[in-house]
């Protein structure tokens, strides 16, 4: 049988990167490699950061993405890439023109826009083109309650208005949307699919705890791992967030803030 046979799929992530290695491109290679996913990677932006807080974010030269982006492309093409932390609006504009050649490639947007520890990774004026340069490209979009609301300028407080918000980017042109829960409902953080066969839900139990760095990039990366792997969008959705339930429930207890989860869940 030919070696080809046996090569993993390559994943490729776009996004930022976070030295303490539970967010970001770090996060998204972990979780790749869980799925049997090869992972690639172009880095957007450098942050100093930790389990407390975010202290420094410099952006890198749109020229120095883009070389990122051609060189794994030219020599790995990926079966499936992930954006998150892009930074600036020209830089989401120059994602998209590399991203914009490749359509037939399964897309995740995470629209990274403000850290857990509520630093802003986003300058205000990026999310208009992040809206209308970015969105229309991906198969699907994972905003939580707080950017699902800034991409829309709509209210999301309750399971309600965020299924209001994700209707709304799907009737702007975005193909998928799965709402990530922003809060307790009825016990459950129950995120919302919402995809050209209408709405379906991933529920699941709440949990009380602090270990939760890099949920966000951890469970867009799973997503993508597993449309790289082949699997369809809702079942891939599945997968994912039976994963993200199981990194944060075993999560190792790192840091003295808000401490990543356990990527080999």
């Amino acid at each position: 049988m030919p070696i080809a046979d046996h090569l993993p799929p390559v994943a490729l992530t776009i996004a930022g990167s976070d030295p303490s290695g539970g967010a970001g491109i770090q996060a998204d290679l972990k979780t790749f490699h869980r799925f049997g996913c090869y992972g690639t990677s172009a880095v957007t932006l450098i942050t100093a950061q930790n389990t407390r807080g975010v202290e420094r974010v410099d952006l890198l030269a749109e020229s120095l993405v883009l070389a990122q982006i051609e060189a794994v492309w030219n020599d790995l093409p990926p079966a499936a890439v992930k954006t998150g932390a892009i930074g600036s609006a020209d830089l989401i504009r120059a994602v998209a023109s590399a991203l914009r050649r490749r359509p037939d490639t399964p897309l995740v947007v995470d629209p990274v826009m403000v850290s857990k520890h509520g630093h802003r990774l986003l300058a205000d004026d990026a999310a208009t083109v992040l809206r209308v340069d970015l969105l229309p490209l991906a198969t699907v979009v994972t905003p939580n309650w707080h950017e699902a609301a800034a991409l829309t300028g709509m209210p999301v407080t309750d399971a309600a208005s965020a299924r209001a918000a994700g209707m709304a980017l799907r009737q702007r042109g975005v193909r998928a949307v799965l709402v990530k829960a922003g809060a307790a409902v009825g016990g459950l953080a129950a995120d919302l699919l919402l995809d050209a066969e209408g709405a379906f839900e991933l529920p699941a139990v709440r949990m009380d705890t602090s270990s939760t760095h890099g949920t966000g990039c951890t469970f867009s990366a799973a997503l993508t791992a597993h449309l790289a792997l082949g699997w369809p969008l809702r079942r891939a959705a599945v997968a994912a967030k039976a994963y993200i339930h199981h990194a944060i429930a075993t999560a190792p207890g790192l840091g003295s803030g808000l401490g990543p989860v356990n990527h080999w869940a």
